[in-house]
């Protein structure tokens, strides 16, 4: 599936992901492939991110802390979250 992760200063990742685990209003939740159409707010806490391979861009680069090779995390103060036809947007604070 494809994630996109936005912020208000600027696009912070674009890529093909295995999974994504995110800190939801009513707790925490995760997201695979061909997962239901939802929308969703979320609270402070941290994005975990799986996939294959990962490229972030200079500016974003510091911002996502490594696990291992294929799973980073982001800490975010708030945001929310759309999936629809396997392509997760996740709009951060």
């Amino acid at each position: 599936m494809i994630l996109e992760i936005v912020s208000p200063e600027a696009s912070l990742f674009k890529g093909e992901i295995t999974s994504i685990s995110l800190p939801g209003v009513n707790g925490h939740f995760q997201i695979l492939n061909n997962h239901a159409p939802i929308v969703s707010t979320l609270k402070d806490g941290l994005v975990k991110i799986a996939a294959l391979s990962f490229k972030f861009s200079k500016e974003s680069a510091d911002k996502f802390t490594k696990v291992n090779e294929q799973n980073y995390t982001l800490a975010i103060n708030s945001g929310t979250i759309e999936l629809k036809n396997n392509k997760v947007i996740v709009l951060v604070d």
